[in-house]
């Protein structure tokens, strides 16, 4: 019998209701960082506020962590120097704006720091987070919870699996595409602007993994792309039908999949568009 190789956890895992604020009244993003760390540090899950909330900002101006339905996942790849990971969730009284996806005001704020020396632990919690909040009925308890201790509750029903790196890797898909784009934007500017995009691959390279980085380098290298968009079942990278059940998969999906004839990463061109 062929063994499990996927590793199962909770949500709670991470978290306590000590790490729970409700009824945030913030007036802006930067706000609502400086309230959620300053709880992490009370509670000594990490040592220097400064640095952290830099990143976290700087990871904001990239792109918005607001996925929608009044939800963001602010995130940072930075060295506590306490935890591996550290959580705090935090709800607002009123909703502020975060240029989500939606264009809607954000309620529910869970904010993540983990150590880079684990590599896929953000993409583990990602995915498993993405999955539940998804749900409109999920959502709904944890906007109506009425103590961190309920809200605490609701949160650890979040089961969450590391799968195996194999064809489907799971991490943001957006955030390598734009990667992609970034890296051929250098190949063409000029030198006060290398400095700019620089910074911003980095903070990109800062949440993927080293194996999955290494990968796009070599494809990029070898074929100037290393991302290729689906456009009705054939990847523009190779002008090959893919499988049925790989195009289905993508569609919508905001996971990476690998084509089995040129290698390229695939994302769904439908959703890049939106």
């Amino acid at each position: 019998m062929e063994r499990d190789k996927s590793k199962s956890s909770y949500f709670s895992d991470y978290l306590k209701p000590s790490q729970i604020i409700l009824d945030l009244e913030v007036n802006d993003k930067k706000e609502v960082f400086e309230e959620l760390l300053d709880l992490l540090k009370k509670q000594k899950l990490i040592k220097n506020k400064k640095p952290i909330l830099t990143r976290i900002i700087d990871r904001e101006r990239l792109e918005s962590t607001g996925i929608g339905h009044h939800v963001a996942l602010p995130h940072a790849r930075f060295n506590t120097g306490v935890k591996d990971i550290a959580v705090v969730v935090g709800r607002l009284k009123n909703g502020i704006d975060f240029d989500a996806i939606d264009k809607k005001k954000v309620k529910l704020i869970i904010l993540i720091v983990w150590n880079p020396a684990i590599p896929g632990l953000f993409n583990h919690l990602f995915a498993g987070l993405a999955q539940f909040l998804s749900s409109d009925k999920f959502r709904k308890r944890l906007f109506t919870a009425e103590t961190p201790d309920e809200l605490y509750k609701i949160l650890s029903e979040i089961e969450l699996h590391l799968p195996p790196l194999e064809d489907k890797i799971i991490h943001r898909g957006r955030l390598l595409w734009k990667l992609q784009e970034i890296e051929l934007k250098k190949k063409k500017a000029k030198k006060q602007e290398l400095k700019e995009l620089g910074q911003q691959a980095e903070l990109i390279r800062a949440e993927l993994d080293k194996a999955l980085l290494d990968r796009f380098d070599r494809l990029m290298d070898r074929y100037g792309f290393a991302v290729a968009e689906v456009k009705d079942g054939t990847c523009m990278g190779c002008y090959i039908n893919i499988a049925t059940g790989m195009s289905s998969a993508i569609e919508g999906s905001n996971d990476i999949y690998v084509c089995e004839n040129c290698g390229k990463f695939l994302v769904s061109a439908e959703r890049e568009e939106k």
